[in-house]
């Protein structure tokens, strides 16, 4: 045991001015999915688009699916949030024949990737005419910049409102009558679906398993790869989550909030990964077994997952899950990018 005063400052609890976060030092999340759904609603609930030669408006969000969420890593912010978003738009056009048309815009991915300039905005007409396709190219012209606008507003008041108590202060910037106010607000737990059920699980009954068999294209090296499955802090930056990992033999780790664990069985650098993996929701004390092959090629690195054992009734949640929690997230988390042709 380190002497007061000469320990790692992650390890001395007593230094926590609020009893959670040595020094800022922990990944910190805030779930932003709620309040920014209802944040995007507000920002187009009947909003006039500024032109002289129409009367036009969106009138509301008829879709808004995805997230957002606010890390604090080091004492560093990070925002990170994904939006597939479709408004309603409608209007008429001054001295025309005063018929209402109406239409969609659509942002498919509104992310913290792209540029509000770079975004992809469509819109489309929904009873097409002569005078309604003049009404669409206005909104092609004004109703994007409005969108933009009021989306630029949306990312700024998030990083504004969520900010708010992500960032904790030392022991010594606090007053004694400041700690009870200091709050880094719910953790967000990614929970990989479907939802964990209550339901006491029966020991010993034979199950149907199967096997799940992916290969996959990265934009990187082999030994990229490998870290980014074994280094914590590399993990934990694409579950976006407390991690509880010993990449070694025998090690042992917990991801997602406890919903995958299991246990490291073989490791061989930049080559392969076997473990014993299991999803909470599966019956208790069955594992499949998880062989993950890295092979570098001349411009990119081929994965290869092979998992026997799976319960046959949850194969195509865990195989979506694979894709969605790990593949994906590591190409969005590290910029691994997806290649041409990989399916």
């Amino acid at each position: 045991m380190a002497k007061w005063g000469e320990g790692d400052p992650r390890w001395i609890v007593e230094e926590r001015p609020d009893a959670t976060n040595v020094n800022n030092w922990h990944w910190t999340e805030k779930n932003a999915s709620p309040w920014s759904e209802e944040r995007i609603k507000e920002l187009f609930n009947n909003i006039a688009v500024q032109t002289n030669i129409a009367d036009l408006k969106i009138t509301g969000v008829d879709k808004c699916e995805g997230e957002a969420c606010a890390n604090n890593r080091k004492g560093k912010l990070i925002f990170f949030y994904e939006w597939d978003l479709v408004f309603n738009w409608e209007g008429k056009l001054n001295g025309g024949s005063g018929i209402n048309h109406c239409g969609t815009i659509k942002v498919p991915n509104l992310s913290e990737e792209n540029e509000m300039s770079d975004l992809d905005i469509q819109v489309n007409l929904k009873d097409p005419d002569e005078e309604g396709e003049l009404l669409r190219q206005i909104m092609l012209k004004e109703g994007k910049l409005l969108v933009r606008d009021q989306l630029g507003k949306y990312v700024a008041s998030l990083k504004q409102e969520f900010s708010r108590g992500m960032i904790l202060p030392k022991k010594e910037d606090v007053k004694p009558d400041q700690i009870k106010n200091l709050s880094s607000g719910f953790n967000k737990k990614v929970s990989m679906s479907p939802v964990v059920s209550n339901e006491k699980k029966v020991v010993g009954l034979k199950i149907d398993t199967t096997s799940i068999n992916q290969t996959h294209k990265f934009q990187c090296t082999a030994e990229d790869f490998y870290n980014a499955l074994t280094r914590i802090e590399m993990v934990t930056a694409f579950t976006r989550g407390h991690v509880k990992l010993d990449a070694a033999k025998g090690g042992k780790f917990e991801l997602f909030g406890g919903n995958i664990t299991g246990t490291f069985e073989e490791l061989v650098p930049n080559k392969k990964i076997v473990k014993q993996w299991r999803y909470k929701q599966w019956p208790d004390g069955h594992h499949s077994l998880v062989t993950i092959t890295i092979d570098q090629k001349n411009d990119h690195t081929e994965v290869i997952l092979s998992q026997s054992g799976v319960p046959s009734a949850e194969a195509e949640v865990t195989r979506n899950n694979w894709d969605r929690y790990y593949w994906q997230a590591m190409k969005q988390a590290f910029g691994f990018g997806a290649i041409f042709g990989d399916m």
